[in-house]
């Protein structure tokens, strides 16, 4: 039975027996925090941060969210808007005029922000040293055509909106998105959130079981 730590306030003790459950269905690691009005109602961690069980779950564990991030990369740029730096409703190619190649000249900040600019993956695979070369990856999609007429239809861009939102805003701000996340968002609310992950962090970073899990390539989508 994993090791269960932390509070769950009078009323919420079924969370913390539904968070016990998921360890009895094979989780090894986890952390919920449920907040009501401003006030933690539960706040839980337990099981282990590595697949052999030789790191116990902390507190301060942090692990992969995936695609919650978009919601912190959108609201990246819908600070750029908010400011009057930034239109949601302007051409991308305005701010970065490579992205105008192939019939993309009307595609629109929004588009990319709900997943209708046509984009969803890469026209072919993309090998890893290159998915990690920003100004690579960067240019195959601006250089490729869309997939569909930009916002006429919606298709998860689950891997690209990424670059596209992060571009977009590098070009109209100077910073990457990392860091203007790190110093307009996480850190005056001092939330434990990174978009790219200093080397001191890494000791406290849960390691993924994807075992039985199939990645495809990048190109493959």
């Amino acid at each position: 039975m994993a090791d269960i730590q932390g509070t769950c306030d009078p009323g919420y003790e079924a969370v913390g027996d539904a968070f016990e459950k998921n360890f009895d269905l094979g989780d090894l690691g986890a952390t919920c925090a449920v907040v009501v009005d401003g006030e933690t109602v539960v706040d839980l961690w337990g099981g282990t941060a590595d697949i052999d069980g030789d790191r116990t779950w902390e507190r301060d564990t942090i692990v992969n969210v995936w695609s919650t991030t978009k919601t912190m990369t959108a609201l990246c740029v819908l600070m750029l808007h908010d400011r009057g730096v930034l239109d949601v409703d302007q051409p991308v190619a305005d701010v970065w005029p490579e992205f105008a190649e192939n019939g993309k000249e009307a595609v629109l900040v929004r588009h990319i922000l709900s997943h209708s600019a046509g984009l969803p993956g890469f026209d072919a695979p993309i090998d890893e040293d290159q998915l990690f070369d920003w100004d690579y990856a960067c240019a195959r999609l601006a250089s490729q055509a869309p997939w569909w007429e930009p916002g006429t239809k919606s298709g998860y861009h689950s891997v690209t909106q990424g670059w596209l939102l992060g571009e977009v805003l590098r070009r109209v701000d100077g910073r990457t998105m990392g860091t203007f996340f790190a110093e307009e968002v996480a850190g005056p609310i001092g939330a434990d959130f990174h978009i790219g992950l200093a080397d001191e962090h890494f000791s406290r970073v849960a390691e993924l079981d994807t075992t039985g899990v199939e990645v495809p390539r990048l190109g493959d989508q």
